[in-house]
């Protein structure tokens, strides 16, 4: 400890760019993650969008897609993903590094109702870190007081679905 009574801590900061999916069924349900990280018990649970990293040379489609099916099994087009108007920058702990994501947010919809979810392509963590899934009704996402990834989801999920282009305000979500 210094004179000051501060510590200095290292920590990784990892600057990535990812995509986020809003996953929409014929009955205008979104598919949330129920998730945890493990290393931070003290942040309870949330419920987070699909999606992640983007690779180099990957287009926004193709991550979207990749993630999509990595994460969930669902298979989907190019043609199902929509226009990344909702544009953001968050960072957040992880795992013991602090991740600074440049992100968008791009729809997909299905034309069918609820698909189940498989999670047999799962990378890294993410089976401990998503223990769970729904099939989130709107209504329910925009009244909720349950915790969300993005935080502002319930805020702006109606604009955005809605066709408004969205430039989020940095948000520092833990």
């Amino acid at each position: 400890m210094s004179k000051y009574g501060a510590i200095l801590v290292r920590v990784n900061v990892i600057e990535r760019s990812v995509v986020r999916v809003v996953v929409l069924d014929a009955l205008g349900q979104v598919l949330l993650f129920h998730t945890r990280d493990p290393t931070y018990p003290e942040l309870g649970t949330w419920w987070e969008l699909p999606g992640g990293g983007i690779e180099p040379g990957e287009t926004v489609p193709e991550a979207a897609i990749r993630e999509l099916a990595e994460e969930t099994g669902i298979a989907i087009s190019s043609e199902q993903v929509g226009a990344p108007t909702w544009r953001r920058r968050a960072t957040f702990r992880y795992r013991g590094k602090r991740l600074l994501n440049n992100e968008v947010v791009v729809v997909v919809r299905l034309s069918v109702a609820g698909p189940p979810v498989d999670g047999a392509a799962r990378v890294g963590f993410e089976d401990e870190d998503y223990f769970d899934y729904r099939w989130y009704p709107m209504t329910e996402i925009v009244g909720s007081t349950d915790r969300f990834y993005p935080g502002r989801l319930p805020e702006l999920l109606g604009p955005f679905l809605d066709g408004e282009e969205i430039d989020e305000p940095f948000e520092q979500w833990s």
